[in-house]
């Protein structure tokens, strides 16, 4: 009986920290290849209003007419809007994911900073650790 009781204590801690550690971690990973996934599909916009903000020396308009189309990736539903002054957001409601590119043309130099939520899943590109 005493047996009997220990084997069953012991597969309850051991459910008990697969529930507590790895699968967290796991949703953790997979977090992280959704927010990769989303920074990456907005790199087609970032070029176009690159390219925008080249031609015209300056941000206002850039991003004016630049369209992404959501997706459907293995992360689920990724999407994104470009503003007229060429800041994107993208969004993965799936994993709770946002993200903000925000340009910024100085001395015909562009640039890009992005910063995004939850921190724990994002690159450190993107303000995450």
């Amino acid at each position: 009986m005493r047996v009997g009781l220990l084997v069953v204590a012991a597969l309850a801690l051991i459910g008990f920290v697969v529930v507590a550690v790895v699968l967290p971690q796991m949703a953790g990973a997979k977090s992280k290849e959704a927010a990769e996934a989303l920074i990456s599909g907005a790199e087609p916009a970032k070029q176009q209003v690159g390219a925008n903000a080249q031609k015209s020396g300056n941000l206002a308009g850039a991003g004016k007419g630049v369209k992404v189309a959501a997706q459907d990736s293995k992360h689920g539903n990724l999407k994104w809007i470009v503003e007229d002054d060429g800041a994107i957001r993208g969004w993965n409601e799936q994993n709770a994911l946002e993200i903000a590119l925000t340009p910024s043309l100085q001395g015909g130099k562009l640039t890009w900073n992005c910063k995004g939520y939850p921190v724990s899943a994002m690159p450190p590109s993107c303000g995450g650790r």
